[in-house]
């Protein structure tokens, strides 16, 4: 297949068009810059110039492709319901193209959709509405129904809070810097809310396989089912030989920021479903197991 991958020079877009060119496909990778075209012909994709708000660069990238995977999201917290709603108007773009062919359509969610009520084991069979939920990134779900709607061969992947590997510049990331900053490796209260992660290299193979299988449905990103916050922030204050240490929820905002409500938030999810359908098995190592390697903390 010749596949249109958006996010293509990102951490796991990168990740998808190895795993996809190493099975024998053709990518058209999306990009913005020159060194992003570089890294990409460096790949052995073909470059695809445009940007997120350039919605006619994505349909004619969709238009020369046979599918396409959709990774990319702008990842500024600061303005995160704006850009959710920039993500609705990239699935709907891109699904303008796809509508009424067999042509698969894989756009990115977060696990945290797929959660009936807060602390509950999100699954893939959750569908959420703006009813029931104010996640922002319910825009992308609602946008990948709406398209579906319109005869897109639609699949969504869920994503956790939590996708790791060397070069990860995420929220562990930022959970590493805010303890180098304040001295301090903190969870909330008894730290026992719960993250699910998943390594980089498992989710482009997953991506891989719901796109080979072509099975519509939702699907979970999912390794780590449920690490506990505080085991977290222990082995970060291992790393960084600072105290691993609790603060309430009322002192949260204050230390962590914007990153409160993330790693306050309870989420553990399930990829029970995901392993059935697709036959996907997470291979890598945890979280845990990752952040004890090392590379985080540039070791």
């Amino acid at each position: 297949m010749r596949v249109f991958v958006t996010g293509a020079t990102g951490f796991i877009g990168s990740a998808i068009v190895k795993e996809l060119i190493e099975a024998g496909h053709q990518v058209l990778g999306l990009t913005r810059s020159d060194s992003g075209a570089n890294a990409l012909i460096a790949a052995g994709a073909e470059v695809h110039h445009g940007t997120l708000g350039d919605l006619e660069s994505l349909r004619s990238g969709t238009a020369m492709c046979d599918g396409v995977i959709h990774t990319a999201f702008i990842h500024d917290f600061s303005k995160f319901q704006e850009n959710c709603e920039t993500d609705r108007r990239v699935i709907q773009a891109i699904g303008s193209v796809l509508a009424g062919s067999d042509r698969p359509l894989i756009v990115t969610s977060g696990t945290g959709l797929g959660s009936p009520a807060p602390g509950e084991l999100a699954v893939e069979g959750h569908v959420p509405t703006s009813k029931t939920t104010h996640h922002p990134r319910i825009a992308s779900e609602e946008a990948a129904a709406e398209v579906a709607a319109q005869g897109v061969n639609v699949s969504i992947m869920r994503l956790p809070p939590s996708v790791h590997d060397k070069g990860d510049k995420g929220f562990m990331s930022i959970l590493i810097g805010i303890a180098r900053k304040t001295g301090v490796s903190a969870y909330i209260g008894e730290g026992v809310n719960r993250w699910p992660a998943v390594h980089r290299l498992d989710a482009a193979h997953l991506y891989r396989l719901a796109l080979e299988k072509d099975i519509a449905g939702t699907y979970h990103a999912v390794g780590d089912t449920g690490i506990p916050t505080r085991d977290i922030a222990e082995v970060i204050g291992r790393h960084l030989n600072v105290p691993t240490v609790s603060i309430s929820p009322e002192e949260a905002a204050s230390h962590f920021g914007w990153f409160a409500g993330f790693f306050g938030a309870d989420v553990p999810a399930s990829a029970k479903l995901t392993e059935e359908r697709l036959g996907w098995q997470s291979t890598h190592s945890g979280l845990i197991a990752d952040l004890e390697q090392g590379h985080y903390f540039g070791g």
